[in-house]
């Protein structure tokens, strides 16, 4: 079983460009980087899949350091002729644990610019400290995150529900839809394996045993994260205990109730946010673009995917009786899942959302996240509580300079005017949780279409 992922239609551009560079497909492991790519060769008369796992597909980069001679040994050996390299696809996967394959990449693009060539690894970052000349401005990224909504939505054949989510502003009918789906893929989440397992049999007992290994796999992975055994142990104590703290602003220095040292833990979730496991949200105090966050305030942890953290904490079967998970684990859960859908649509670079933090004394904010659009910084509360409860988001309006807020929530679709307790005037778009793939669109609908 393969799916659609969206990216697809970036890598059919990138095929037809006329100056076609190699491109490196980045994720963490079992995103579906290779399924992706198996699936996309179809397009081709010519598919060489090479593994650098694998010491016979590895021979052909240690035994051939000319990038010539090394197509030609391939071409050879697959009885490709040279005039077909237009139509040949080369697809090296794991490149990282063969680093000079990274840095000859270059020479895929300044000798053989008719070959089409995708590169693929998990831990990419790590090899690239190996790599005595990356091939800057020779390369191009595409990345890739586990299913979002909209993707699930595909994977199920559901294509109703894909139109539903199309329709900007979304309809009562939609709302009712797409809101009863997308429980079912907050619960679950986007790991391509366990979709596939739930498609097969809709059993949500049957899971355990894919995130188990999932999880497990990532854990194996340790060593090639960390440069020593402390630091082997200090990353497993974060992914054992991380899950715990989804629901709050985190300090390395004793972290998870630990003797680690902040430098320890600092470096540890480093590599981690590295490999794409766990990533680290740092605050925003901007107002107006560009966004920077500020490194010197505490994080937030966002994970992979939110299905892995469900199983994790063991609340799958909870979620299940649940009408509104706004409230889900401290209501943590749909602001993890929102932010993870906003950054699957960051396939073409590897930027965070932020989220937005006024400190002072007995006056602390924060807004759960922030959305650059034109000169403006717009602001988005994920919340389950009546409009007036919003405290930080007001405090943001009162210092914006324009009238244009956002509340994700379970609720139907409605704009409404409002106040802060200040006195200021904005309008507030209250859009269902479920639209987190949809918000470019809607933020443009919103600021397009409406005005105080």
């Amino acid at each position: 079983m393969t799916f659609k992922r969206t990216v697809t239609e970036q890598l059919g551009q990138w095929k037809g460009a006329e100056d076609r560079k190699p491109l490196i497909l980045r994720g963490a492991r079992q995103v579906g980087k290779t399924t992706l790519v198996e699936e996309f060769a179809k397009n081709y008369d010519h598919f060489i899949p090479l593994n650098l796992e694998k010491s016979s597909d590895r021979e052909f980069f240690e035994d051939y350091e000319e990038v010539p001679t090394l197509v030609e040994a391939l071409l050879l050996s697959r009885d490709i002729s040279a005039d077909q390299l237009s139509q040949t696809l080369l697809f090296i996967d794991e490149i990282q644990e063969f680093p000079r394959a990274i840095q000859q990449l270059r020479y895929f693009y300044e000798q053989l610019p008719d070959l089409h060539v995708i590169a693929a690894g998990s831990l990419l970052e790590f090899a690239m400290g190996h790599v005595e000349s990356f091939p800057v401005g020779r390369v191009e990224y595409l990345y890739l995150y586990p299913l979002n909504f909209s993707e699930y939505l595909a994977a199920i054949n559901h294509n109703a529900a894909q139109k539903l989510l199309l329709q900007t502003p979304i309809s009562p009918l939609g709302h009712k839809i797409l809101m009863g789906l997308f429980h079912r893929y907050a619960i679950i989440g986007g790991m391509p394996e366990v979709i596939k397992k739930d498609i097969g049999d809709g059993n949500l007992a049957n899971l355990p045993k894919v995130y188990e290994s999932i999880w497990a796999t990532y854990k194996d992975d340790v060593e090639k994260y960390a440069s020593n055994t402390t630091e082997q142990r200090v990353i497993r104590h974060i992914m054992d205990t991380a899950p715990l703290y989804l629901d709050q602003r985190i300090k390395f220095h004793n972290f998870g109730n630990s003797n680690y040292r902040s430098r320890e833990v600092g470096e540890a979730m480093r590599n981690l946010d590295a490999a794409k496991i766990i990533q680290l949200i740092y605050p925003t105090t901007d107002l107006e673009p560009p966004i920077k966050p500020d490194l010197r305030k505490s994080p937030r942890m966002q994970f992979l995917d939110t299905g892995l953290v469900n199983h994790t904490l063991n609340i799958q079967g909870r979620l299940l009786a649940m009408e509104d998970m706004g409230n889900a684990f401290k209501g943590a859960l749909i602001p993890h899942l929102v932010t993870q859908e906003l950054i699957s649509l960051n396939s073409l670079s590897n930027i965070k959302p932020n989220f937005w933090v006024r400190e002072k004394a007995q006056a602390s904010s924060e807004v759960d996240l922030v959305y650059s659009y034109g000169d403006r910084i717009i602001p988005i509360e994920i919340k389950s509580g009546a409009t007036g409860s919003l405290k930080s988001l007001h405090q943001f309006m009162d210092r914006a300079g324009h009238p244009y807020a956002i509340r994700m929530y379970s609720g139907e679709f409605r704009i409404e005017k409002a106040k802060t307790n200040a006195g200021t005037s904005f309008l507030l778009m209250n859009l269902p949780y479920c639209l987190g793939t949809q918000l470019p669109n809607y933020v443009s609908y919103f600021l397009s279409e409406h005005s105080l």
